[in-house]
């Protein structure tokens, strides 16, 4: 039913009011950002919040709108792909279509440094909960179309952005060959230099959340896609340089934001590229 609130997400189709667009960030206070409820007045300046819509379980939501008037939804995935996963199924649920991650990353390439942009055209997808949606060799790939146009608008922006494939697994630490800065410092065997192996595969970054989301996409018919700001050169060292984290959030938002300014949606459908 329309009015139906869903159970995670903490709100029904009736609320959205015929919105079909969303960013989807992990961190809730990114969320708030995007929606124009930072806490620093002066970070207020894309969008105007039209209303929160939840903030259960510490996903928040809100319905923004830009000066022209076009409304978006700005919503918390929650870390991690089996938390994302509900979300989307919600999401979906009352009619949400589009769906751009907007995250943050760890690069694995020697010339993708930290303050850039990666756009994730596919993903090798190391995440149990994706395999819950499709079987481990299905595609995780993102919607062509969505995709190409985030590249456009950051060439327009002037930001500086990468195009590939990312990792998604499940874990932060172990998961990322992180030993310098995890409490186990005895990896399995596997993952012992999981960060050159993949390098050497063409693999650009790491993260957590953009593979299931891709399957997702696909499977339910929806548009998918994933812009992450890099706030780690996993080359040089495991820490996250606090500075240009700042810098490649707000152009990984900039850039999301005027995506969906700009989007001609004629071609998202997925009756155009299943």
């Amino acid at each position: 039913m329309a009015g139906e609130k869903k159970y995670h997400i903490g709100f029904g189709a009736d609320d959205l009011d015929g919105v079909e667009i969303a960013l989807l960030s992990g961190d809730p206070e990114r969320a708030a950002k995007i929606a124009g409820r930072a806490q620093d007045p002066a970070q207020n300046k894309y969008l105007e919040c039209e209303r929160e819509l939840s903030t259960v379980r510490g996903l928040n939501s809100y319905i923004a709108r830009f000066p022209d008037g076009k409304r978006v939804l700005s919503a918390t995935s929650g870390m991690g792909a089996p938390s994302l996963s509900i979300v989307v199924n919600e999401l979906a649920a009352v009619g949400i279509r589009q769906i751009i991650r907007v995250g943050t990353t760890g690069s694995i390439q020697p010339d993708v440094h930290a303050g850039s942009v990666v756009i994730s055209r596919a993903a090798l997808c190391r995440q149990g909960a994706a395999d819950d949606i499709a079987p481990k060799e299905y595609p995780a790939a993102a919607n062509p179309f969505l995709t190409v146009a985030l590249v456009e608008t950051a060439q327009k922006l002037g930001v500086e952005w990468h195009i590939g494939l990312t990792a998604s697994v499940d874990s932060f630490y172990e998961g990322q060959g992180r030993s310098d800065t995890s409490f186990n410092k005895h990896l399995q065997p596997w993952l012992q230099d999981i960060a050159t192996q993949y390098q050497h595969l063409n693999i650009i970054n790491f993260e957590m959340e953009a593979g299931t989301l891709f399957k997702m996409g696909s499977v339910y018919g929806l548009a998918t896609a994933c812009i992450c700001a890099v706030i780690a050169e996993r080359v040089q060292a495991e820490d996250i340089d606090e500075e240009k984290k700042k810098i490649a959030e707000e152009n990984a938002i900039r850039v999301a934001l005027q995506t969906v300014h700009d989007l001609d949606s004629t071609y998202l459908d997925a009756k155009f590229w299943r």
